[in-house]
Parts: structure tokens; C-alpha cells; sequence
């Protein structure tokens, strides 16, 4: 059986996080790293939680412009 190195998850969920993509955690011991390091770094996250874990949803301020621009042949 191989080890599992739950701080180099972490770290690799907090990255993804960072760039504003979602991250999803199984266990309770990685989701209690996540939230202690999302705390830490002051980051705008929902927490979802469902039957088998834990999704991670930055939140951010940006809101999606659709372009209103109309290709011209």
C-alpha cells in the first residue's frame, strides 16, 4: 500500500484554488487541511458539502461579460 501525502494534495488543491478552479476533498482529515490553509491565505471560498466530501468554489468578484460584438462578413 502507498503512503498518501495529504499535504502535497493540499498544496496541489490550494494551487488550484488560487487560480480560481474548484477543488474537491474525500476525506475529512484533507478537507480540515484545506479549510485551515484557505483560512490562512484569506481566500473567498464556498464549501459544498455532499454525501462523500467536500467541493471547493472560489468565490470571485469578476462577473462574465458576454460579447455583444457581431461577426461581419
Amino acid at each position: 500500500m502507498l503512503p498518501i501525502h495529504l499535504r502535497r494534495i493540499r498544496d496541489t488543491k490550494m494551487q488550484l484554488l488560487r487560480q480560481g478552479i474548484t477543488a474537491y476533498a474525500e476525506t475529512e482529515e484533507l478537507i480540515r487541511l484545506l479549510k485551515n490553509s484557505i483560512k490562512k491565505e484569506n481566500l473567498s471560498v464556498q464549501y459544498d458539502y455532499d454525501h462523500a466530501g467536500c467541493w471547493f468554489v472560489p468565490i470571485t468578484n469578476q462577473i462574465p461579460v458576454k460579447s455583444s460584438k457581431k461577426k461581419r462578413d
